[in-house]
């Protein structure tokens, strides 16, 4: 499972969502803040974004490379290298190819470089002000994940990846809007939460490339309506010795039940206190069954390691 969140993956997903007229309200106040910061990026690229990730059907391979896993810039660069015949073959994928874009797939130096360049753009203003949150969504699957490895195996794990996704030993069958398969051979696969992978899993076309599954995260509303800001005043509650104990215990992952037994108090005791860090903006609290579970923001772990 990823450690962090993939850079391109999240660029591509969230351009596609951004056009796409997947539920107004929920996205609303994201799709009308993201749409006001991009005015300040050049329309070519915004053009050139908006016709290889198109917000239905399939968008190019060679966009979302493995090497992103180990920064935008490493997946930028290995997007530069790609194979002409691949470019050629998987530009091919795109419903329309307009003719200023056609040079893509030959590999034409200036229009990878206008792609890199819009990679880039997008990548700071859209999704780098979410990259804490978005962390602290990969971190809350991994812990949760985690929990079900250690209980049940990797069976476990398997068959608690979510609604759209059910382990049916051997095959792990997945909601999907085509006839996909893709046979491991023995290979493993990345599985990737994504805060911007909406309602069903994706994959890569090519099922002769490293397997992924990129799959929607477990996200609340206020993530969506950009509920990041919060008050002085509410960051100066945290500084009562219960609530910095909570945010130690919750440092591993936890659910409240346990982090009431850890500090010796009460469940609704701890539920108050993980209420006043999560409005802080120091943890994340997602819903599993009847289980919460509580994880740490990066902000969250700073404040950890400042007072440690």
């Amino acid at each position: 499972m990823a450690s962090r969140p993939d850079p391109l993956w999240e660029v591509v997903l969230s351009v596609c969502l951004l056009r796409s007229t997947e539920s107004r309200v929920v996205l609303g106040p994201w799709r009308a803040q993201a749409r006001a910061a991009l005015r300040r990026l050049p329309r070519a690229q915004l053009r050139v974004l908006h016709h290889l990730a198109p917000p239905v059907g399939d968008f190019p391979d060679f966009l979302t490379p493995a090497q992103a896993s180990e920064g935008l810039e490493a997946g930028i660069e290995a997007m530069l290298s790609t194979p002409r015949h691949r470019l050629r073959r998987e530009v091919a994928v795109l419903p329309t190819v307009p003719s200023w874009l056609s040079p893509l797939a030959d590999g034409s130096v200036e229009t990878l470089d206008l792609l890199a360049n819009a990679l880039r753009g997008y990548y700071t203003t859209v999704i780098a002000p979410h990259q804490p949150v978005m962390q602290a969504v990969v971190d809350f699957e991994r812990t949760m994940h985690a929990r079900s490895l250690l209980d049940n195996g990797p069976e476990g794990l398997l068959s608690r990846l979510g609604p759209t996704m059910r382990w049916n030993r051997p095959v792990l069958e997945v909601d999907y809007p085509v006839k996909h398969e893709i046979h491991l051979n023995g290979r493993g696969i990345l599985l990737l939460p994504s805060a911007f992978c909406w309602r069903v899993p994706v994959s890569l076309i090519d099922p002769g490339l490293p397997p992924v599954l990129v799959y929607p995260a477990t996200r609340n509303l206020e993530w969506w309506s950009g509920g990041d800001a919060h008050s002085s005043q509410t960051l100066a509650n945290l500084l009562g010795g219960t609530r910095a104990a909570c945010l130690r215990v919750i440092e591993s992952g936890c659910t409240t039940s346990e982090m009431a037994r850890r500090i010796s108090g009460t469940p609704s005791t701890a539920s108050q206190h993980a209420t006043t860090l999560r409005e802080a903006g120091l943890i994340v609290s997602n819903r599993q069954g009847n289980t919460v579970i509580h994880t740490l923001t990066p902000l969250g772990a700073d404040l950890l390691k400042i007072n440690s």
